[in-house]
């Protein structure tokens, strides 16, 4: 067992928290019980994924999507209302860790993703260096996106040109505008989870291979790893829930 503010206070310094200025708050974001047996990671604090956490019985429910994100409406009601007040009726923290999880060197969604890839890490770059730049073995862009379906367990999409792959530039979930980085840095091929309309024009008037992997998919890795890790340091129970989002 362990105390809320035992954990909260870890993760906030071994995430490094305090150097990212990010989208939402990082760390506690509702407040439960104070004493921690179990812990319950997942991908994004869903109502699915909540439901999962009271019907385990979970302390904490771990997870790298949370609440109050900037610029949505502030009050609490509808979808909003119904999650929080499943978290609060069954005494359950919600800690949540946005972009320091992204990044982190060891245990972030960049970093894991790339090794289940293949990929050497030789650099990270962009904001917060939360983007990594690395090689791989050459090959083409066909062989790639077959290992990237493999390993996810989901199809690809290819922006494909002609053009060999070696260096490899990496940024998990929504990060489709930095490809622009990775132009400026001579990557054969950029990995991330979604793609936006003007992603196709960048892709193949810059001659770059760009794979949009899913959002959800790409980021599956750093939430499950860190709760493996908090599991272990506090001597807890740890389950991850993978509520699957085909985006």
């Amino acid at each position: 067992m362990a105390k809320r503010k035992e954990i909260v206070d870890y993760c906030d310094d071994f995430l490094q928290v305090k150097l990212f200025k990010d989208y939402c708050p990082n760390g506690l974001q509702v407040e439960g019980s104070d004493a921690i047996k179990k812990i319950v990671s997942g991908v994004t604090a869903c109502q699915a994924l909540i439901d999962q956490a009271v019907e385990l019985q979970a302390d904490m429910l771990l997870v790298h999507h949370g609440f109050f994100w900037r610029g949505e409406d502030p009050v609490i009601s509808g979808m909003k209302k119904q999650r929080i007040k499943s978290l609060l009726m069954n005494d359950i923290n919600l800690l949540a860790y946005h972009l320091p999880l992204d990044a982190h060197k060891t245990l972030g969604n960049n970093i894991l993703l790339a090794e289940k890839l293949g990929i050497i890490v030789e650099r990270s770059f962009a904001d917060n260096d939360i983007a990594i730049l690395g090689s791989v073995k050459t090959q083409s862009g066909v062989e790639l996106a077959q290992t990237i379906s493999h390993v996810l367990s989901r199809q690809v999409q290819h922006i494909a040109v002609e053009r060999d792959i070696k260096k490899v530039a990496l940024c998990t979930g929504a990060a489709q505008s930095y490809i622009e980085q990775a132009i400026e840095l001579e990557a054969d091929a950029f990995i991330s989870g979604e793609i936006s309309e003007n992603t196709w024009h960048i892709a193949k008037e810059n001659n770059i291979h760009y794979f949009a992997a899913g959002h959800h998919a790409t980021e599956r890795y750093g939430v499950q790893a860190l709760g493996e890790h908090l599991a272990e340091y506090f001597n807890l129970e740890h389950q991850f829930v993978d509520i699957n989002n085909p985006i």
